[in-house]
C-alpha cells in the first residue's frame, strides 16, 4: 500500500527535522583559550582534577564543587558588595539582574542616585556586566528629571566590581585547591586483593 504524502506528514517530518538538527547545540563544548591549557597531557589531567573539574576512577577520590547559589558566584557577591551601601529594589539572581533604590547623600539637596546591575555571563571580564546609572534632580516634589548618566562613574564602578571579584576567584581558587596525586593506578588495587 502506497501512502500519499500529507500535508500533516509533511509538517510533522519538517518540524521532526528542525528539532533533530538543532538539539545539538546545547552539548559544543564552550571555547577555550589556548594560552591557559598546557599542551601536554598529564598536565592538563593535573590542572583540571586540581581546578575540581574531572574525578578519578579506580580508587582515586572524586572532586566536586560546592554549590552555595548566588555566594559562589564571585561577580554577584563583589557587585553587591560595592553596592551595599544604597538600599535595594530587587536582587533577582537567577534573572541576574541588581536594581537600587534612589539614594541621596544629604549633600546635594533634590539630588539622588539610582544603579541598575546587569550579568551577561559569569565569567570575570569587562563585558560581563551592563551597568547604567540614572541621576535624579528634582527642584520640588513633583518637578523632577530623571536622566541616565555615562561616563567615569559607570567605569569606576564596573572597575571596582571586576576587581573584587578577581580577588574572590583567587581566594575561591586557593581554598579549592587540592593537589593532584597520580600515586595509585587501577592496577595496584587488583594486585592488592
Amino acid at each position: 500500500m502506497i501512502r500519499k504524502n500529507t500535508p500533516f506528514l509533511r509538517l510533522f517530518s519538517t518540524f521532526f527535522l528542525i528539532i533533530f538538527l538543532s538539539s545539538c547545540g546545547p552539548f559544543k563544548p564552550a571555547p577555550s583559550d589556548a594560552r591557559k591549557v598546557p599542551p601536554n597531557v598529564n598536565e592538563r589531567v593535573r590542572k583540571n582534577i586540581e581546578e575540581g573539574r574531572g574525578f578519578r576512577l579506580m580508587g582515586g577520590q572524586k572532586k566536586g564543587g560546592t554549590f552555595d547559589f548566588a555566594s559562589s558566584n564571585e561577580l554577584w557577591r563583589a557587585s553587591l558588595d560595592t553596592i551595599d551601601f544604597m538600599p535595594l529594589l530587587s536582587a533577582n539572581y537567577s534573572g541576574g539582574i541588581i536594581i537600587t533604590d534612589w539614594y541621596s547623600d544629604g549633600k546635594n539637596q533634590g539630588e539622588s542616585i539610582k544603579i541598575s546591575i546587569r550579568f551577561l555571563t559569569n565569567e570575570i571580564r569587562s563585558d560581563s556586566l551592563d551597568v547604567k546609572v540614572f541621576i535624579k534632580k528634582c527642584k520640588s516634589l513633583e518637578n523632577c528629571l530623571v536622566t541616565e548618566t555615562k561616563g567615569v562613574l559607570i567605569s569606576e564602578l564596573k572597575k571596582k566590581i571586576l576587581y573584587q571579584a578577581s580577588v574572590y576567584k583567587k581566594e575561591n581558587d586557593k581554598k579549592n585547591f587540592k593537589p593532584y596525586d597520580n600515586t595509585s593506578k587501577p592496577n595496584d588495587r587488583k594486585k592488592k586483593k
